[in-house]
């Protein structure tokens, strides 16, 4: 007998399908790849908006559909090509500034979420990408070389500017000229002053130039009273200190003397024209030097506060008496500047005190922007004068910039004002911004271009490679080697920035604020007041630091070298960071290192502009690749005291079986090599094995 089963054609289909996509092996998630660089997206203008061209990578033959869902509709991608591992899909759509988007993929059997992290079970909005057509960000800064200069400790060029013992008072102590170079800074060291200047950093540039340094940032400049001059006292002109002292004379302070209206040759340095004009002069020619050379410079902008010695306030009465310059708002209350700062009602005038400091800091008056359209005014000519003739300047790094103004709405819209006037007078100036935490609201194309980058850079490597936090200040066990916490803080914080702000980002090991990374890998919590003299210099590991570098050099973003790094400098925290660069006593070895690491970063273009993808982890080992159209680059960091066998998916960045890889650059306990003869790995299964020794890292390029 004969059974006839009626199967009506929707079954007969879902059937067939179902067959089909048993043959197709299941969805293999570690291909799928998609990113902000301009080979996954690129964006057109056109007559009616702007139009965005979106790729997306999937295994080849794998998955049965490929869609783009933005602001909640489905488009469709069509494959448009294909190579020996992946298929390519593509779809075109119109778009505005600041639409969220992801992609979903299917293999018939189950469908995954492709957003900035990565493929993901559903929807979570906040990885989503961002359409930004309008955003963009300088390309001469995408993966350039920066090295940060502390001016009064990296070199003093000319001696007739220094600051003299007892020439003025800070914050109740008579400043100190520090005569011998090599001396180590004081828990309390704001007024001490070593004699670094303009003339020393153009005596190095050849230096600099030699290391592979595309970009010099300079910690403030412009006239103040301290060594490190985030209290600004003047932001027209660069102090006389670091620039040129024409009209000199007066007295320093007597012993016995404790106001700094007797400190009559401060007075002249800082507030006589001649000086001022002159030490401006000379940056001029000082940035058109570094530019001959092809190297660019930004500068620091402390905008959320000034300097009790500054002119607008003058508590110090530097200014009272001289010719050319008005009131200050500490001394009379009918003073052009009494409302660019908050003064407490029914406060009394002359010489008010009771104005608002930022963190309740009386030497750092904060600026009172809401109230004082002229203040603003004021500081957006500077933000242009500077990046304008004669000093074009290429940028500005801006501090503490999240705190600048008292209410979050005005802090964005100062930000965005601040932007329009800087790239109006220099379209492609930099505009980064030193913040903690979530930058995302300020990265949307129309403030900064990037930040510091601590979140996504300076504190995963730092726990990683040393179980140390960025200041010094704790150890833990946990986060020593953790691949996991390293791979997930990093996908974690990289999502919150565009591909034009992440490839600007400060990657940073150390800087004027935290402890050098050096010192770090003794993985001894410690500050100058509290540890024992030399702690900070016992039981470094020159290994461990060069991993750091090696990340540094081939990780997305602009890696920055802060001065002294590259020469062995160590050091705690502030202000045992700010130690003088030892001219004639540098780790020659660690400057050479420094040195070829960069010319391998600046060699080789993926490092600048390339797609970035973690491959392997495991404890104590990471390994994460970058690759372009035409270039792959593999890194992989052994932080073990032992050697280890590291095996590293490839293919997941496009590498063939049959193909090879090139050792370019290793190190290791011993030091490090360049191969002259590069040492081959071979592709198979499409994986490549490594024996890494303990401590070392390994650059593999094909």
């Amino acid at each position: 007998m004969d059974i006839n089963i009626a199967i009506n054609p929707s079954e007969r289909s879902a059937l067939m399908h179902l067959y089909l996509t048993r043959l197709r092996p299941l969805m293999i998630e570690s291909a799928l790849f998609a990113d902000g660089t301009p080979f996954y997206r690129q964006y057109y203008k056109k007559e009616s908006g702007y139009e965005a061209r979106l790729r997306f990578r999937t295994a080849k033959d794998n998955v049965l559909a490929v869609a783009v869902e933005k602001e909640g509709v489905s488009f469709p991608m069509k494959k448009v090509k294909t190579d020996k591992l992946f298929d390519y899909y593509e779809v075109r759509l119109m778009c505005t500034s600041g639409e969220h988007y992801h992609f979903r993929v299917t293999d018939g059997i189950k469908d995954v979420i492709y957003n900035k992290r990565g493929p993901m079970p559903e929807v979570q909005e906040y990885y989503s990408f961002t359409l930004v057509p309008e955003f963009t960000t300088p390309d001469w800064a995408k993966g350039a070389v920066f090295y940060q200069i502390f001016p009064d400790r990296f070199c003093n060029g000319n001696p007739d500017n220094d600051v003299v013992d007892g020439e003025y008072i800070y914050i109740k102590q008579r400043v100190e000229q520090v005569k011998d170079w090599a001396e180590r800074p004081q828990a309390m060291d704001v007024a001490r002053f070593y004699g670094g200047d303009l003339q020393g950093i153009w005596s190095k540039l050849d230096y600099l130039q030699d290391l592979g340094v595309d970009v010099i940032y300079l910690n403030p400049i412009f006239v103040s009273p301290s060594n490190h001059k985030y209290d600004i006292q003047d932001y027209d002109y660069v102090d006389p200190h670091f620039g040129v002292v024409i009209e000199d004379g007066g007295e320093s302070l007597k012993e016995w003397e404790h106001e700094n209206t007797l400190a009559s040759k401060y007075i002249r340095r800082v507030t006589d024209k001649r000086n001022l004009e002159a030490s401006n002069e000379y940056f001029a020619a000082l940035v058109e030097e570094i530019h001959r050379r092809g190297m660019r410079i930004v500068l620091d902008g402390v905008f959320n506060h000034c300097g009790s010695f500054n002119k607008w306030l003058d508590r110090e009465r530097i200014y009272e008496d001289q010719e050319g310059y008005e009131k200050g708002a500490y001394i009379a209350q009918d003073s052009p500047y009494h409302s660019f700062f908050k003064f407490k009602e029914g406060s009394q005038w002359p010489y008010n005190e009771e104005y608002d400091g930022w963190w309740g800091h009386n030497t750092l008056p904060k600026l009172n922007y809401e109230e004082s359209e002229q203040l603003e005014e004021y500081i957006l000519r500077i933000g242009k004068k500077w990046v304008s003739e004669p000093y074009n300047v290429d940028g500005w790094r801006l501090d503490v910039a999240a705190d600048l103004g008292y209410s979050s709405e005005y802090n964005h819209r100062f930000w965005k004002k601040f932007r329009r006037a800087v790239k109006e007078a220099k379209p492609d100036a930099l505009i980064l911004a030193e913040h903690y935490g979530d930058p995302a609201s300020w990265l949307q194309g129309d403030e900064w271009d990037t930040v510091m980058n601590y979140d996504a850079f300076m504190e995963p490597v730092t726990w990683f490679l040393t179980g140390l936090e960025k200041h010094s200040d704790e150890y833990r066990d946990d986060l020593l080697g953790n691949h996991i916490s390293f791979r997930d803080a990093m996908s974690h914080h990289m999502s919150r920035f565009h591909y034009e702000s992440l490839f600007v980002s400060m990657n940073e090991l150390s800087n004027h604020d935290h402890s050098r990374f050096l010192t770090r890998t003794n993985r001894r919590v410690g500050r100058i007041a509290t540890a024992p003299e030399g702690a900070a210099d016992e039981g470094i590991n020159k290994a461990v630091m060069r991993s750091a570098v090696i990340i540094q050099m081939t990780w997305p973003g602009a890696p920055t070298v802060y001065y002294g790094d590259e020469a062995g400098v160590c050091g705690f925290t502030d202000p045992d960071s700010r130690r003088t660069y030892p001219w004639g006593h540098e780790d020659i070895e660690l400057v050479n290192f420094h040195r070829d690491v960069i010319h391998i970063h600046k060699q080789h273009e993926v490092f600048r502009f390339g797609s970035f993808k973690y491959l392997y982890g495991e404890r104590n080992v990471i390994s994460y690749g970058r690759f372009s159209e035409n270039s792959r680059a593999a890194v992989i960091i052994n932080n073990h005291d032992f050697d280890t066998e590291v095996t590293v998916p490839v293919w997941e960045i496009g590498a063939c079986d049959g193909s090879s890889f090139q050792v370019m650059f290793q190190s290791g306990r011993r030091g490090y090599v360049c191969p002259d003869h590069a040492e081959k790995v071979q592709v198979k299964d499409g994986r490549i094995t490594v024996t890494m020794p303990a401590e070392s890292a390994v650059i593999l390029l094909q």
